[in-house]
């Protein structure tokens, strides 16, 4: 292993996998190791017994369970905007070669305790059970103007200097109630807590036409999921990184980050080899000294043998809890897939439920999402605390990315992907282009 690499990555969360596949396709020569013997990281999906074996130690799964092998389980679930940066990057970099994709059957909202399907169009609004006759005509309005902004065209902008405005103002513009407001923030906009009120609404107004646009491509919700769970999702891009001639080891314990007298890092150590690089990325485990605790996560894995009620059976859906109907500062995220995605059993669904933790007691926090699913056959918790890097790692060429947040989306994912490399390189990520065909040959 003492070799020279032009960029050295930590551990095979879907992040340093997509970072690793774009640095390949532009011509780096990267290592990427992993402690762990299995692809995925914090993002890696479960058969039932690793699931038993992670949360239940000691305990095996009943066999009404059905076949271990049937089941895919994400560790941070997660679905994809169908026209969303994630695409891009999917696009951009071909691993879509790699992986098949299927749509999620719906996206709901609960308010006054039950569950609507989230209005994305003008014409839904007009017939969504959310509104009063009035409120769907204004909320009509607002999706119309929404539909028809364009930022580089001012004709459509009726007036209004979205960078000034903020999304408060021009809700109050078009008369729009509070709860219309909550979901047109939280359920399109898929703003997490209401921070954003305060800010211009040219970001809101981005958001929700993304939401609106991604409906339309499917038809039934923004979203896609790949069969096999998200854990197929690094494996792809570690399969695209390896065809460009990167190298994975797994089961690799990392024993030292290496500095050189100027406090740059200058490799890695393990199993007394040290591979050098100048260059190093990694998730925030393998920095502990690197980086600061910015929060903590608070999820359930519920196994159910029906779909989540009142969302007309659907095989996949997204619901959001939003944090105003809770009474707290952050939504919770509640969200569900099947055998539809291969990644149950027949008969089997699996429900996922997370939130940002706000008190010292955070299972008691699900406790109002959980009971809108019903019946639960098995149900794991798991907690875990959200790091960020203490510096931009420009200095010592160190650069983390941050914890995956318990959002159902990969807004926030993406971005961070986006800044890490432009802070590596000094230039923003080019979606548009297209990765060439091939590449180098495949290296074990």
């Amino acid at each position: 292993m003492d070799e020279t690499y032009d960029v050295i990555i930590l551990g095979t969360g879907l992040k340093e996998c997509i970072l690793s596949g774009i640095f390949s396709v532009e011509g780096k020569k990267v290592l990427h190791m992993d402690r762990n013997n299995y692809y995925g990281g914090e993002s890696a999906s479960l058969n039932l017994n690793q699931l038993y074996e992670k949360f239940k130690k000691g305990t095996t799964p009943p066999s009404t369970m059905g076949a271990s092998r049937d089941y895919n389980v994400d560790l941070i679930p997660k679905f994809i905007t169908s026209v969303g940066t994630l695409v891009n990057m999917l696009v951009k970099t071909d691993v879509t070669r790699y992986l098949e994709f299927k749509s999620v059957d719906g996206s709901f909202v609960i308010q006054s305790q039950k569950v609507y399907k989230v209005p994305s169009t003008d014409t839904e609004a007009l017939k969504s059970g959310l509104m009063g006759i009035f409120e769907k005509k204004r909320c009509a309005n607002f999706l119309e103007y929404v539909g028809g902004y364009e930022e580089s065209d001012p004709k459509t902008h009726k007036g209004k200097d979205l960078t000034k405005v903020t999304a408060k103002a021009l809700f109050e513009e078009f008369g729009l109630k509070p709860d219309t407001i909550d979901f047109l923030g939280h359920a399109m906009a898929l703003f997490a807590e209401d921070d954003f009120l305060s800010k211009p609404a040219l970001e809101t107004v981005k958001r929700i036409r993304l939401y609106a646009e991604s409906v339309l491509r499917y038809g039934n919700s923004p979203y896609i999921y790949p069969l096999y769970g998200l854990g197929e999702m690094p494996q792809g891009f570690a399969r695209l990184s390896a065809i460009y001639g990167g190298t994975y080891m797994l089961s690799k314990p990392i024993e030292e980050i290496v500095y050189d007298s100027t406090g740059a890092v200058c490799g890695v150590k393990s199993e007394g080899a040290v591979a050098k690089a100048k260059l190093v990325i990694g998730d925030p485990s393998y920095f502990p000294d690197k980086v600061k605790k910015t929060g903590q996560v608070i999820s359930a894995i519920c196994i159910l043998s029906h779909p989540i009620p009142n969302t007309n059976d659907v095989e996949s859906a997204q619901v959001i809890y939003s944090q105003k109907e809770l009474k707290r500062k952050y939504d919770v995220y509640i969200s569900c897939v099947s055998s539809a995605h291969n990644v149950a059993p027949k008969g089997k669904w699996i429900a996922f439920v997370s939130t940002i933790a706000e008190t010292a007691n955070p299972q008691k926090e699900l406790e109002p999402a959980l009971q809108m699913l019903g019946k639960i056959d098995e149900t794991f918790y798991q907690t875990r605390d959200l790091f960020e890097p203490l510096t931009d790692g420009t200095k010592d060429q160190v650069f983390i990315t941050k914890s995956y947040d318990p959002e159902t989306h990969f807004q926030q994912s993406c971005e961070d992907i986006l800044n890490v490399y432009k802070r590596i390189t000094g230039k923003d990520l080019d979606l548009k282009a297209r990765a060439p065909e091939g590449g180098k040959t495949e290296q074990n």
